[in-house]
């Protein structure tokens, strides 16, 4: 196998969120008597929720926390990409190990317990952990260095997953419709593309 340690991010990666995510963040800007484009919701989010935010409510008092409370209401039927169970048993088979790097609370592990992977992780890293948020390479330099990782590889759907793995010196594979990121060693629309990855010499 190519790769031993495989860092996952969550939303957007393993988790399909981002038409709960865009629903629930266009409908706390509703609440606050603001009208924005699902589709222009939609594509901030994919770069990231700071980003969102920035574009569209900043200015708007406690909008990050309202949103969050109706992102995590909407997030409570959890539901995985095609191929994200059996891309992690599939590292876990090979003798390899999974871990996860999220800006997501503690709610991240009630979301792998209800889609049936917690036990598929060595070490899950969430915003409750202290680390700062990607593209900051610390999150995954602890994991890199608590374990003693080599053959490391991150997977992500945003540039900044791609720029944390670069700043952490390991190799990326970004999944987002296929298109390439600069950085990335690989550049995947499906996560059933993961099993020749891994079983790449």
């Amino acid at each position: 196998m190519r790769y031993k340690a495989w860092i996952w991010d969550l939303g957007g990666t393993l988790l399909d969120n981002y038409a709960s995510s865009s629903a629930a963040f266009t409908g706390t800007l509703e609440s606050y008597g603001r009208h924005v484009a699902y589709d222009d919701v939609y594509r901030a989010l994919r770069v990231s929720t700071d980003h969102a935010v920035e574009l569209y409510g900043a200015d708007l008092p406690g909008f990050r926390a309202e949103y969050k409370r109706a992102e995590a209401k909407a997030l409570t039927h959890p539901v995985l990409f095609d191929g994200a169970q059996e891309a992690l048993e599939g590292v876990v088979a090979r003798g390899g190990f999974n871990f996860l790097v999220s800006h997501r609370d503690r709610q991240v592990l009630t979301i792998l317990q209800r889609t049936g992977i917690a036990g598929l992780f060595t070490e899950v890293v969430t915003a409750d952990s202290g680390f700062p948020r990607k593209p900051d390479p610390t999150s995954i330099l602890h994991l890199v260095e608590a374990y003693g990782l080599s053959d490391v590889v991150a997977v992500g759907d945003r540039p900044i997953d791609v720029k944390a793995a670069v700043a952490a010196g390991i190799e990326s594979i970004y999944f987002n419709g296929g298109r390439r990121c600069p950085g990335a060693r690989w550049a995947i629309s499906s996560l059933r593309e993961i099993p020749a990855i891994q079983a790449a010499g």
